[in-house]
């Protein structure tokens, strides 16, 4: 017992003192639980570009058709399942190639799209971008010289009860 290292932390006071951090903290508990991510499919990451990602999945075995990507706010969904084929004739005496479903979800961070997604030899690849909006981007502020002028703003109300 005392070679086991702790690895999981209690957030709550965090929730209690903080407003609109809460997919932050959901995200931090995600990443500290050991069965949140299978092993399979294996995967990779890569930065291709400033603001453009690649994830790579290996799905050798499965068709187009077979495999699905959903994104639904900031998250990309990938599953593929595997259609049963009823027509061969062919009893599979031992089965090495890994053709179960399989469902993997990736957490995308603020202004990240999927751009596009190709099948290529066994390996699904989905480009993703980040496309900040003009809005987000930070903007110079120009600084005037001189006093500024106050301005007097009337209210109605209060003259018509003097």
């Amino acid at each position: 017992m005392e070679d086991l290292t702790m690895r999981s932390y209690d957030l709550t006071p965090f929730y209690r003192s903080t407003v609109g951090f809460d997919r932050l903290f959901s995200l931090l508990d995600q990443a500290g639980s050991d069965g949140g991510s299978p092993g399979y499919p294996p995967y990779n990451i890569e930065r291709t570009g400033e603001n453009a990602y690649r994830i790579t999945v290996a799905v050798s075995g499965f068709a187009k058709d077979e495999l699905s990507l959903v994104a639904k706010e900031n998250t990309l969904t990938i599953k593929g399942e595997k259609v049963a084929n009823e027509n061969s004739k062919n009893e599979v005496l031992y089965r090495g190639i890994a053709a179960r479903a399989f469902e993997r979800a990736f957490q995308l961070a603020d202004f990240v799209q999927v751009k596009d997604a190709s099948l290529e030899n066994g390996l699904l690849h989905v480009d993703l971008v980040r496309e900040i909006p003009e809005a987000k981007k930070p903007r110079q502020i120009a600084i005037n010289t001189g006093a500024p002028k106050a301005q007097v703003i009337e209210n109605s109300a209060a003259q018509a009860a003097a």
